[in-house]
């Protein structure tokens, strides 16, 4: 992207309801189109904030830019104006500026390169297959991507809803874990899981950073036999906009799972929440 008189800078606690069966769905969101050139002028016009609006400058600035990032239209790598320049481009404070450029610095789109400047860094596209039974660790491994967790919550609950899901009494304690996951560093999804301690009591011990259903596999002796899933489109909550550092609620995926074992008992049930910035599922229909 080109600006046109521009010198220093040119821009090239409850569950959610549960659907008992198993459905895959193909859902794409925000799959962006091939970048173009926004003249200075488009460009000034679609990020100006309004300043009719009670919503603040910088919250606004910070939508607009981060918009025309998703959509592909400011492509990954390319740069941005300085605070300076931005800020006298649209008549803004330069507090204003540097205020939504942090804000996209920390949501990871943004990044500081020294002479190269303000240079975007646009959110990775993942569309993994589905079809297999596999957890968030090997699905990125398969992606070329780097898996790590952040624990936010763990603890040994009983749960009424959960034990009556898992046909299980309702005094059956749980391994209960609250989980962001991440990708080469970059929060994909936010996971809450319960497992049966009473099929896998050494799931207590579990320190919830490398693959469950490893651990289950290795560790417990379960051998795992299939999943039910369903995939929906959903918008983020208030603690799954905090997470993914939205402003405002966005698209998300919202993937529901009971994993069983050979012998039938039902050993985890999880909500993981994609962000739908940068996540797709793909499934290969066949003729029947």
């Amino acid at each position: 992207m080109a600006v046109a008189g521009s010198k220093k800078w040119a821009t090239t606690a409850s569950t959610r309801p549960f659907v008992q069966r198993l459905e895959y769905r193909t859902l794409t969101m925000k799959i962006p189109p091939a970048p173009v050139d926004l003249s200075a002028s488009d460009f000034l016009t679609r990020i100006m904030p309004d300043k009719r609006l009670a919503e603040p400058s910088y919250r606004q600035l910070t939508n607009r830019l981060r918009a025309l990032i998703e959509s592909g239209e400011i492509a990954d790598g390319q740069s941005l104006p300085s605070e300076r320049t931005l800020a006298e481009m649209l008549a803004l404070s330069r507090v204003t500026v540097r205020r939504a450029y942090d804000e996209l610095r920390a949501q990871n789109v943004l990044d500081t390169q020294g002479r190269a400047g303000v240079i975007v860094k646009a959110p990775p596209r993942l569309t993994p297959r589905l079809g297999k039974l596999k957890g968030f660790t090997e699905e990125m491994r398969e992606l070329g991507m780097e898996p790590s967790a952040r624990l936010l919550e763990r603890a040994v609950a009983q749960d009424r809803t959960i034990a009556s899901m898992m046909n299980k009494p309702s005094n059956t304690h749980f391994l209960r874990l609250l989980r962001l996951r991440l990708g080469d560093g970059i929060v994909l999804s936010r996971d809450l899981a319960w497992y049966d301690l009473s099929a896998a009591p050494d799931m207590e011990g579990w320190d919830a950073e490398d693959s469950a259903y490893q651990f289950l596999t290795e560790r417990c002796g379960i051998a795992l036999s299939h999943s039910e899933q369903t995939v929906e489109a959903v918008l983020s909550s208030p603690e799954e906009c905090a997470a993914f550092g939205f402003n405002e609620p966005q698209p998300c995926l919202l993937m529901k799972r009971k994993t069983y074992a050979r012998s039938g008992q039902i050993v985890e049930y999880m909500e993981r929440t994609f962000r739908g910035d940068v996540y797709a599922c793909r499934v290969q229909l066949a003729m029947p």
